[in-house]
């Protein structure tokens, strides 16, 4: 039976950041993730995540200023020291809200820079972060994300992903395989699911065209919950979507799959 976790940085998006932990509480979700808890103190969050009695499922290392446009810092060699202190912050809130993954997101690749240089960056900082991670235990993700919604995004394809980890080599350093950007980049995606499974630590969903909730475009999200459940994916399943009215009123495809859980 899938475990759904409410992505708050797209769910609920009418309520105030911290409202939303006891709006996906009332809706049936078991979880919560987002893109960062940095705004706010680590102690406000963490009132609110106890107080709606969710588990936090994963965020992200700090990925440099995201408003202003920017897409993670780990790919970046003038960005080093940044990075790596923004692994001890995740931490540090990773601990007081009893959070067990952090997804990095690698970056962009500027105009005129060199792809061998970007990779073998963020290979170290990977090292690095894996490290430092697995000493807290804490499992240590990264997500290849389609270069249709960001363009210049670093890392994009499976292939890459899977490259990336062998030169990495640590075995704290798991894939955010996210259905949504998966069926935009390359498709084909229980059978990569599959492939990948034991490398898999988290997914995400959303249909396409759109980022809209499932049942809403091409994927077939039915088939894909039931796959998982057979193929013995016992992880969360982030809802990282764009609802078209209305979080609560467009939850009507969680319902069948989500059933007794808690």
């Amino acid at each position: 039976m899938p475990k759904f976790s409410a992505n708050l940085s797209f769910l609920y998006q009418d309520l105030p950041f911290l409202d939303r932990f006891a709006a996906a509480a009332k809706d049936g979700f078991g979880g919560l993730e987002y893109l960062g808890p940095y705004a706010e103190p680590k102690e406000k969050v963490a009132d609110a995540l106890e107080a709606s009695g969710l588990v936090q499922a994963l965020f992200n290392v700090p990925s440099g200023d995201w408003a202003g446009g920017e897409r993670g810092t780990a790919c970046l060699p003038d960005r080093i020291q940044e990075f790596r202190d923004g692994v001890v912050l995740a931490l540090d809130y990773a601990k007081a809200l009893d959070c067990r993954q952090l997804n990095v997101i690698s970056g962009l690749v500027a105009n005129g820079a060199d792809i061998d240089t970007l990779e073998n960056v963020l290979v170290e900082n990977l090292k690095y972060a894996a490290s430092r991670c697995a000493d807290a235990g804490v499992k240590l993700l990264i997500e290849p994300i389609n270069q249709r919604d960001i363009p210049g995004f670093f890392l994009s394809t499976t292939d890459h992903v899977e490259h990336i980890l062998d030169r990495v080599g640590s075995d704290n350093l798991y894939i955010q395989y996210d259905f949504y950007h998966m069926q935009v980049t390359q498709g084909d995606l229980i059978p990569t699911f599959a492939r990948l499974k034991d490398r898999i630590a988290h997914v995400q969903i959303a249909d396409n065209p759109g980022r809209n909730e499932p049942g809403t475009g091409e994927i077939n999200y039915d088939f894909i919950l039931r796959e998982l459940d057979r193929l013995g994916y016992d992880g969360w399943v982030g809802c990282e979507y764009k609802p078209k009215a209305g979080t609560s009123e467009g939850l009507s495809w969680m319902k069948p799959s989500a059933g007794g859980q808690s």
